[in-house]
């Protein structure tokens, strides 16, 4: 990026308070000058540009498409610095510690178990975002992402969690008198989706069945599915660890799995972490070792 090309960050401040504020007047009290530097810099700020970022033909100053087009990235740009002149100097030490993860890891993994951090950390608040959409680690914004995958994430630290397989399981009396030795066997059953993700397409695409579902594709937030699943109400594609015990029990059948080496990841933005957010990854590292540990028990025995 040519930085000797920018305008002089003196009018751009000037320009982004004026698209706030929506006045010269307000704005000058904002930076603590005049309503005419104001007027001065942003004429500065256009004749640089060679752009009409404001309308002046009304009584009240409007800004132009471009105006308003460099008033968003201006508020982005200025808000991500501040964000990170907070990070760096502690000024955010206060703030709730934020972590997104998809709803199905929040109702089933996370939910059960943050009580324990809750009475081992009661200073720390939390904000959980279940969403099943990658959201963007940014300074002064989420803490940390809890997502599914190999953990190969560019321009992002991710530390493995634990790993589990994807696998298609539906309840027995769903596919009692199919014959089911193939993916392609499935598509004519009703299939069950995560809101918001297209895990049942992509992994029936994965194995080259293209045709259409005749079954039909319902989606319904990741914290139901399991519950439509024990219902008979669908197929659907899940992680090996939220159906286990439902398998185990007989409640459902495992039809197809995907082994390999994905899995939860704590991820990150690179550098130090906040020391709510350490701990708290700390401690979701803790509670996957727990768990492999009770697994190894379970597992051996059943021998």
């Amino acid at each position: 990026m040519d930085w000797l090309s920018l305008p002089p960050l003196t009018s751009l401040r000037a320009f982004a308070a004026l698209s706030e504020t929506g006045s010269t007047v307000a704005a000058g009290v904002q930076l603590n000058v005049s309503h005419a530097a104001i007027s001065q810099q942003v004429r500065t700020l256009e004749s640089h540009m060679g752009v009409r970022l404001v309308d002046r033909t009304g009584r009240q100053l409007l800004l132009t498409a471009e105006g308003r087009e460099l008033a968003e990235a201006l508020k982005l740009g200025f808000g991500a610095i501040a964000r990170t002149v907070d990070a760096l100097t502690g000024a955010d030490a206060d703030r709730p510690l934020q972590v997104s993860t998809t709803p199905s890891f929040a109702a089933h993994w996370l939910m059960p178990r943050l009580t324990e951090f809750q009475q081992a950390h009661p200073g720390i608040d939390l904000m959980i975002d279940p969403t099943p959409q990658i959201v963007r680690l940014e300074p002064g914004g989420l803490d940390i992402a809890i997502r599914y995958g190999t953990g190969d994430w560019a321009g992002l630290d991710a530390h493995p969690l634990f790993r589990s397989p994807i696998i298609a399981v539906a309840a027995p009396e769903l596919v009692a008198d199919r014959e089911v030795s193939d993916p392609a066997d499935l598509t004519g059953l009703p299939w069950l989706q995560e809101f918001g993700t297209n895990e049942s397409s992509d992994w029936l695409r994965r194995r080259g069945v293209t045709r259409d579902r005749e079954g039909g594709l319902t989606q319904v937030p990741g914290n139901l599915l399991l519950d439509g699943l024990r219902n008979g109400y669908g197929v659907a594609v899940t992680v090996h660890e939220w159906v286990r015990q439902d398998i185990e029990a007989g409640r459902l059948l495992e039809l197809f799995r995907d082994d390999g080496t994905a899995g939860y990841h704590i991820v990150t933005r690179p550098g130090v972490l906040r020391p709510p957010a350490k701990a708290f990854a700390a401690w979701l590292r803790g509670q996957a070792a727990t768990m492999r540990a009770l697994s190894s028990v379970g597992a051996d025995r059943g021998h």
